[in-house]
């Protein structure tokens, strides 16, 4: 039985893929348990498939499943932990900032009796200030408004026990939140401290709009908190609604100091139809996840595999 499977999200990684391989392999290799390393093309646009496609020819312990079209890097996780056959699971991506040779530090830790590990960074070479700032702020902002304890400072880059995949599996939900789903499942988790790294090779395919979705999916999936100040918005507007309200009759029948006008009209106007727009907004993306989960589309294709049961399957 294969003691460790490695899933590896592609989109676009073809300057990483040789590097990662005999990385990983050497890592691997050291640890002296049986492992499969299983390659997710994401819909890469460059030769990342035939990269991957040489690898798996020249070793049987390479895998791969190769995507109709890009589903996005949490998909493309979910996807190899379905297809992944190995005691423990070992989520890390292609680029090199997260180091492979971690992987035998979070192993020696489940190998202490703890059924998640994941690597909690101590600094963040080659990100933009922005970048930083913000994952920061949204890291520590999910963890005030939901009850999980979701580690701060970390990425996908885990293990797992196999017990916790089993899990994962079991959660059908269509807007993946990995991070989220593995704290929600619970077990004794601890964490590896290390410097991740800058990328070794290609641009990020993780763009400020994906990263603003990703957040969206890890609020709405284990928060209520937004629907909450929705609500609170519409009290709020009333109370200052009927405030104004008051006043308006008080300068009309005791001050006698009425001044019709236009502007408090259109002010009102704007001021309490933003708030129910925003209100809409949020309501609505709520509405549109149970949506995508009602229609149970599923939630990848996979064109070509070399693992048995998933080709041509999703």
């Amino acid at each position: 039985m294969t003691s460790i499977s490695i899933i590896i999200p592609i989109f676009n990684e073809e300057g990483n893929i040789p590097l990662l391989y005999e990385r990983l392999s050497h890592v691997l290799q050291g640890i002296g348990s049986s492992y499969e390393l299983i390659f997710v093309n994401d819909g890469s646009k460059d030769n990342s498939l035939v990269l991957i496609l040489e690898l798996a020819q020249k070793d049987e312990q390479v895998k791969y499943l190769d995507f109709s079209r890009n589903f996005g890097h949490q998909i493309a996780v979910t996807a190899g932990v379905e297809a992944a056959v190995g005691q423990t699971i070992v989520i890390i991506d292609a680029d090199l900032q997260d180091p492979p040779e971690l992987i035998a530090d979070l192993y020696a830790k489940y190998q202490e009796g703890y059924e998640v590990v994941y690597a909690k960074r101590r600094k963040r070479k080659g990100e933009t200030f922005f970048k930083k700032i913000t994952a920061k702020l949204f890291y520590r902002l999910l963890a005030k408004i939901t009850s999980l304890d979701i580690p701060l400072d970390t990425g996908d880059f885990r293990l797992i026990d196999r017990k916790v995949a089993d899990i994962l599996q079991q959660m059908p939900e269509k807007n993946k939140y990995l991070r989220g789903q593995i704290a929600w499942i619970g077990f004794r988790q601890t964490y590896v401290e290390y410097d991740r790294d800058s990328r070794h090779a290609n641009q990020t395919g993780y763009t400020l709009g994906k990263m603003i979705g990703f957040a969206i999916d890890g609020i709405t999936g284990f928060s209520n908190f937004p629907l909450r100040i929705a609500t609170i918005s519409g009290f709020a507007v009333s109370f200052i609604a009927f405030l104004l309200m008051i006043y308006a009759l008080v300068s009309r029948f005791v001050w006698k100091d009425f001044q019709p006008g236009w502007t408090s009209t259109i002010l009102s106007i704007l001021f309490i139809g933003g708030i129910q727009l925003i209100a809409i907004g949020i309501i609505g993306e709520y509405i549109k996840r149970i949506a995508d989960n009602v229609r149970d589309r599923p939630i990848y294709i996979i064109r070509d595999s070399n693992v048995d049961g998933k080709n041509d399957e999703n």
